[in-house]
């Protein structure tokens, strides 16, 4: 098995893996620091040897990492190695070929004079240009170097006894369900390090609870970054930035720290196996209780521990905790156009209409009073709608009125991934919504990484033969064409229609959600569904920009045929109506009726309904951009390594900054600056963003947003000052 493979393998084991919640209130935060061949660590993690032997550079920036966390690495034989390296945590020399006894002699020779902490030897590589290296190299340096030793490819119990017995000072395995076996069977002898899917915190805890002693990360080919860490090879695979982040180590070692914490553990030392549960119930039937037993998350559903569904929990915690900040967090519209007695104006307006049909009082009062059709009461003027403000032309029948686009996702993605080998494509950064549905549903979500001006369809042509390459069928692409949230970036007419022709040619589906068109100024690109003539577009809306977030009503537009396999077929929008009936039965009624008044005063046209709306937030986002032009001219902010994009209309733009915009530089932000806003590795599925800032501008006042962009200015002068010291 590659290590790819193998990593996979483990990764699936990890998301299977819970913590046993332990005692809270223990004395001083936990101690992660582990003591390892004479030296002491930060924390039980090596970061692993990296592949690029053609560029050193890459290599070099590995260990700059784990140096300022304090964590060894494995470096190859690449020429640089062979320099003295020192330091309070030395490097390993990673070995893949030992041809004869004077080779042995020579490398560890080598590896003695420049300081080198410990020798790896690899046994079983992955198949390349490398030679083949059998167990008869073990002994072959275990004789010529007094240096600790470990075998790396021992993936079995018995393989790890044999290398233990031959004088190995310890073992890298990759399998992390023989890892107990191993662990049992090394007995102590020995170091047993687990290789390969470690990406959290907590699976630093599970490994070392089931016998690992430390784990090891590994870099990708392109980047300096340990893979795991950040999400995987297919996630660090597509990275540009070659050198790592010095908090990401750091950061990992928090995340331990806080698993730790969990389970009640003070120190390494007291991890066992009692601490993880594998499985949602226990091996054997436990004794009934005398009084119930207090639920763990650990019990829950695994999407439930996802950091994207505490995303928005997390951003009104810190938006309630300092209510005198400004904050450039919430994209919700601003409230100032809506009237109260407009929502009974629409409504009446609608009854009205349905009196104007010809329907009878009871008719009308069963309309309101009942829970309704499925697919909803109202599809007809939406359709209407469409066609004259989109040129969207569907019948009525190819949509269901649902609550909110976000149901509407939920529905398309429980019908169209099929299967645990379907997979969903994401425009990353993306929308915190459609993961968290696809976690939920537990559905493999792969990021396509939007480029500076947005996605590109040779990246998602390369993700789709990625993903076919290993198996899997790429299913849908989720997209935002207009003003994206959270980039707000807009695709051109080019990458519209040539997406169209990808999709279409690959077998792909399209979702297409595109909520500020109708609130953003100046003419507008036709969207994929008005281009699509392949129906591969389904194509999702809501009228919580547009008509009140409070009416909780959206669509979906599913006109693709289904093949029933018996020679007739159905539209999709009658499959997600079949799964709407096992979920919320129908969208309420008075909800219906207040936006479908609402669109029969405006003729069908939301855009002349929202031309004052657009205007407002499009002078917002040129009031944000020229009072950051301000505070930040151009000499300076390239100085300070700062540049934002300038979207032409929508609720949101980007700023890119020199140092790490997480969750606790927002903490700071708010206390110390009083300006909040949203960091953009919230929005990346696997990893990334960790230098950006999201700024909505649709919820502030010209004075606030005057006031906050100064404020926000001198957050990141001396986020930027200090990311300097510490670089020094």
């Amino acid at each position: 098995m590659t290590e790819r493979a193998a990593a996979a393998v483990n990764r699936a084991l990890f998301d299977r893996t819970g913590l046993v919640q332990g005692r809270y209130g223990l004395a001083g935060a936990p101690e992660t620091g582990v003591k390892v061949f004479g030296r002491m660590w930060s924390a039980p993690v090596v970061v692993g040897p990296h592949p690029d032997r053609v560029r050193p550079e890459r290599e070099r920036a590995a260990v700059r990492a784990s140096a300022a966390a304090g964590l060894p690495a494995v470096v190859t034989t690449a020429p640089w190695s062979a320099d003295p390296v020192g330091g309070d945590v030395p490097l390993w020399l990673d070995i893949t070929a030992v041809p004869d006894r004077r080779a042995a002699h020579e490398l560890a020779g080598r590896a003695q004079d420049a300081g080198f902490g410990a020798l790896t030897l690899r046994l079983a590589p992955d198949p390349g240009p490398r030679p083949p290296v059998d167990w008869s190299a073990l002994p072959l340096l275990r004789a010529e170097t007094s240096l600790p030793l470990l075998i790396a490819g021992t993936d079995t119990a018995q393989d790890a006894l044999r290398a233990i017995e031959a004088g190995a000072d310890g073992v890298v395995t990759s399998a992390l369900r023989e890892l107990p076996a191993i662990a049992d069977a090394v007995a102590g002898g020995g170091l047993v390090l687990l290789s390969g899917g470690i990406r959290r915190g907590a699976d630093i805890l599970v490994a070392l609870a089931s016998g690992a002693d430390a784990v090891v990360l590994r870099p990708t080919a392109r980047d300096g970054v340990p893979t795991d860490a950040v999400g995987g090879d297919e996630a660090a695979d597509r990275s540009t930035d070659s050198v790592p982040d010095l908090s990401d180590l750091q950061g990992l070692v928090r995340e331990f720290a806080r698993a730790m914490e969990f389970t009640g553990a003070g120190s390494v030392t007291d991890l066992g196996r009692e601490v993880i549960r594998v499985g949602a119930a226990p091996a054997e039937p436990a004794p009934a209780p005398t009084m119930p037993e207090e639920l763990r998350r650990t019990d829950l559903h695994s999407a439930l521990s996802d950091p994207v569904l505490d995303t928005m929990n997390f951003l009104n915690e810190i938006t309630f905790r300092y209510p005198d900040a400004i904050s450039f967090a919430p994209g919700r519209p601003y409230d100032g156009f809506f009237d109260t007695e407009q929502i009974f104006t629409h409504a009446r307006r609608y009854l009205d209409h349905l009196a104007d049909q010809g329907r009878t009082p009871q008719e009308i009062r069963t309309a309101l009073y009942q829970y309704g059709p499925t697919a909803g009461m109202i599809r007809e003027i939406i359709a209407e709608s469409l066609m004259a403000d989109e040129g969207i032309d569907v019948p009525a029948e190819s949509l269901v009125v649902t609550l909110g686009a976000q149901e509407a996702m939920l529905l398309a993605l429980r019908a169209l991934i099929g299967g645990p080998d379907d997979v969903l494509l994401v425009s990353s950064p993306c929308y915190v919504g459609i993961i968290g549905a696809a976690r939920l549903l537990d559905i493999e979500v792969h990021p396509v990484e939007e480029r500076e001006d947005g996605l590109a369809c040779a990246d998602v042509e390369a993700a789709i033969r990625e993903l076919r390459a290993r198996g899997k069928r790429p299913r849908v692409l989720y997209v935002l064409p207009d003003h994206a949230n959270p980039s707000g970036n807009t695709l051109d007419l080019r990458t519209r229609t040539d997406l169209l022709r990808t999709a279409a040619r690959h077998g792909l589906l399209i979702l297409e959600d595109s909520p500020y068109r109708m609130v953003s100024p100046g003419p507008r690109l036709p969207t994929l569904k008005a281009l699509d003539r392949a129906r591969t577009v389904v194509h999702l809306g809501s009228f919580s920009k547009t008509v009140f977030p409070g009416a909780r009503v959206g669509y979906v537009v599913a006109d693709q045929p289904v093949a029933d396999g018996v020679g007739g077929s159905t539209l999709l929008a009658a499959e997600l109506a079949k799964i709407k009936s096992m979920i919320t039965v129908n969208t309420p009624s008075l909800s219906q009726a207040t936006v479908a008044g609402a669109l029969l005063a405006a003729r069908g046209r939301v855009s002349e309904m929202n031309s004052e709306a657009a205007a407002y937030y499009g002078e917002a986002m040129r009031s944000v951009l020229q009072r950051l032009d301000s505070c930040l001219p151009a000499d300076r902010r390239a100085e300070l390594g700062v540049r934002w994009n300038e979207p032409a209309g929508g609720f949101f733009l980007s700023v890119q900054v020199p140092f790490r915009a997480d969750e606790a530089a927002l903490s700071r932000s708010a206390q110390e600056f009083g300006v909040i806003w949203t960091p953009m590795e919230h929005f990346h599925p696997l990893g990334g963003g960790r230098n950006g800032i999201r700024l909505s501008i649709s919820y502030l006042t010209p004075a606030e947003i005057q006031e906050g962009i100064a404020r926000l200015t001198r957050f990141i002068e001396a986020e930027c000052a200090a990311h300097e010291r510490s670089e020094k």
